[in-house]
């Protein structure tokens, strides 16, 4: 099932402009909150009304601001897991269920048992939904969205509300469920791991824009923008300028950079993220004299901050494990940036 999206939408503080296409796939928008994400999904959902534009999904057109076509919610046949759920509050678990099941009789129970199994809800089909914890509720509505046999899902952070066991235990569960599903999904969270996880493609949305569409592997080896950078986890940026072919000096680091690839004229950042360094032994390429500003201790790992050695530039954040900490601890030593582990930003 493809889904063509390409709509405007004036909001109060800036322009959205979603312009993206979707497979038989899960499409991920990753963006901070308030960026415009979940109002693309209830444009598509026909619950808001876009300016301007089109969608199309499959060979039916959901809204063409030119040929004045906006179906309503019901006849899109997209599922749509909100972030409260939204489930119907005067109705039990398998009543909601029910309600968007489609057929006979005996076939609406079946898919209404299907359901209640897949997601563990046995036991509660007669339960109303102020009387489940967040994650029953979330389950449950998951089972609603797969009861309707949606052409499109579409999951708004839908983790949001778990404790951790229970994320990562639906989040399992979900991957089957995609992985079962034949047709167009997309995602939108802030968390990058569970968009790495859970989707195929990412969209970066940055203030109502599409920032960058990769892969995701694309998307978290070379994120090319600054947004994209700092959304995939990149916790080392610094404003930067081309000295050379393969050269760059990094503003605030005081590091002068060479570059495995080619510098972009316009260079405005570089990142480097935290895992990477490499302990040496003495002076090389891209090998500088660290000393330690802050250690900070993590659940599995510590968190060292260091700068270039006696001098006031900003610290980076170099990350390992506890025994790799431990084995080192000492003020001073040398640490390399791999070339090839540069992101240069140009935007």
């Amino acid at each position: 099932m493809r889904l063509e999206v390409s709509i405007r939408k004036k909001l109060r503080s800036f322009e959205l402009a979603a312009e993206f296409t979707v497979e038989d796939e899960v499409f991920a928008l990753l963006g901070a909150s308030g960026c415009g994400k979940s109002m693309t999904l209830k444009c598509i959902a026909g619950i808001e009304r876009p300016d301007s534009g089109y969608i199309r999904l499959g060979d039916r057109v959901l809204f063409d601001s030119d040929r004045r076509i906006n179906l309503p919610p019901q006849q899109r046949r997209v599922g749509y897991l909100f972030q409260n759920y939204a489930l119907f509050p005067n109705m039990t678990i398998a009543q909601n269920i029910a309600f968007v099941a489609s057929g006979s009789k005996a076939e609406k129970q079946r898919k209404v048992a299907e359901n209640v199994k897949r997601f563990s809800l046995e036991g509660l089909e007669n339960a109303y939904p102020a009387a489940l914890s967040g994650g029953q509720q979330q389950r449950a509505a998951f089972a609603r969205i797969l009861a309707a046999e949606a052409e499109l899902l579409m999951l708004d952070e839908p983790f949001s509300a778990l404790d951790s066991y229970l994320k990562w235990k639906l989040e399992r569960e979900l991957m089957q469920v995609l992985g079962q599903y034949h047709g167009a999904a997309l995602l939108v969270s802030h968390d990058r791991g569970e968009v790495y996880r859970l989707s195929d493609r990412i969209a970066v949305m940055q203030h109502g824009q599409i920032d960058a569409v990769n892969t995701k592997h694309e998307l978290f080896e070379n994120p090319r923008t600054l947004a994209g950078t700092l959304l995939t986890g990149c916790k080392n940026v610094s404003p930067a300028r081309r000295t050379g072919a393969n050269e760059l000096l990094a503003e605030e680091w005081g590091l002068t950079l060479r570059t495995a690839q080619p510098v972009p004229e316009k260079l405005c950042y570089v990142g480097f993220r935290a895992h990477y360094f490499e302990l040496m032994e003495g002076p090389g390429e891209n090998v500088f004299a660290m000393e330690v500003v802050q250690v900070i201790e993590d659940t599995f790992s510590y968190l060292v901050m260091v700068r270039l050695a006696d001098t006031d530039f900003a610290p980076l954040r170099w990350e390992l494990d506890k025994p790799d900490w431990l084995a080192v601890s000492r003020q001073r030593f040398y640490l390399r940036l791999p070339p090839e582990k540069l992101i240069l930003m140009d935007s």
